[in-house]
């Protein structure tokens, strides 16, 4: 077995991170390089090797490829879904233009895989509400969205064409005591449980009974190496699979963290946001990667909301 040499761009995001992190953990940390625009996030420090990289500048990006010996991409580097429809142009351009510098990279050096995380913000209001199936109607009305579902194509496209082994999940909203969140619509999820131990009160950007689909980091970092590490007759799909854990409404988060923090209240002052959160699905079907490769979440809304507390009280 070829010992794999992992480079994960967008290192120092929420997600970027904990993945990091867990695989130095499997891999040893000499061979997972870190890399980002950014400052190395404070947590990755130490723990292994860090390059400052532009996904943007291909020759700089091959470069480093070749001088690492990297058999392995993770691409996490993105624009949201809020921040993105402040700068659609911009948004569009690094989602795409470093994904294809990527896919290109990894065709010419022959690389084992690629990771590149897709989203819920593909599906839009005409995809169904409840338990939004692998193989649906989908129409983004979000750039974030547009760029993530050309994305998937681009993805199988690479695979189908020249065989690149690229693998892909679209993630829910993401929550995580170790690293801020990164400018999407799901956010408040991570805010209320910072602002309920600060300030015992959250003036809350969605409204009270905005169903959307939900994950604890711990179990998306896990779904992202289980599908990494599936065999590759098991991969069917090649866009990206439907990732599920947990939909709750702010009222049934808020209503779950006065379990822990009695006098916590909230308020509802909904923005822009509240439209983006309004065309994507309340719940998804995520049966086609419990069949493919065996996903199954293991965090529900009262087993995370004691873990963020625990560990943000820390």
């Amino acid at each position: 077995m070829t010992k794999e040499k992992i480079l994960v761009i967008g290192a120092s995001g929420q997600i970027g991170v904990e993945l990091t992190l867990a695989l130095r953990k499997i891999y040893g940390a000499t061979n997972v390089i870190a890399s980002d625009l950014r400052e190395q996030n404070p947590l990755l420090e130490g723990t292994g090797p860090y390059v400052s990289l532009d996904v943007m500048n291909k020759e700089m990006l091959h470069v480093q490829v070749i001088r690492q010996g990297v058999t392995q991409i993770y691409l996490l580097a993105a624009i949201l879904s809020a921040t993105g429809e402040k700068n659609p142009a911009l948004a569009w351009h690094l989602n795409m233009q470093g994904l294809l510098n990527v896919l290109d990279i990894a065709k010419e050096e022959k690389l084992t895989k690629v990771y590149w995380p897709s989203s819920i913000a593909v599906f839009g209001p005409t995809s169904p509400k409840k338990d939004c199936p692998q193989k649906t109607i989908i129409e983004p009305t979000t750039v974030y969205g547009i760029s993530k579902y050309a994305g998937e194509f681009w993805c199988n496209y690479y695979f189908m064409k020249y065989g690149v082994d690229v693998r892909s999940l679209r993630y829910p909203g993401l929550i995580s005591y170790k690293s801020a969140p990164g400018g999407g619509t799901t956010d408040y999820a991570i805010e209320i449980f910072h602002e309920a131990l600060e300030e015992g009160h959250y003036k809350c950007f969605l409204e009270r009974d905005t169903y959307l689909p939900m994950m604890y980091m711990p179990d998306a970092i896990r779904a992202t190496i289980e599908l990494m590490e599936a065999p590759k007759e098991k991969i069917s799909i090649r866009t990206s699979y439907n990732l599920s854990a947990i939909s709750f409404s702010p009222e049934e988060i808020s209503t779950e963290i006065k379990k822990h923090i009695p006098e916590f209240t909230i308020n509802y002052a909904p923005d822009y946001r509240q439209a983006i959160a309004n065309s994507w699905p309340q719940s998804i079907d995520d049966s086609v990667a419990a069949k493919d490769w065996g996903w199954k979440p293991e965090f529900d809304l009262s087993a995370m909301t004691k873990d963020m507390l625990d560990n943000l009280r820390k």
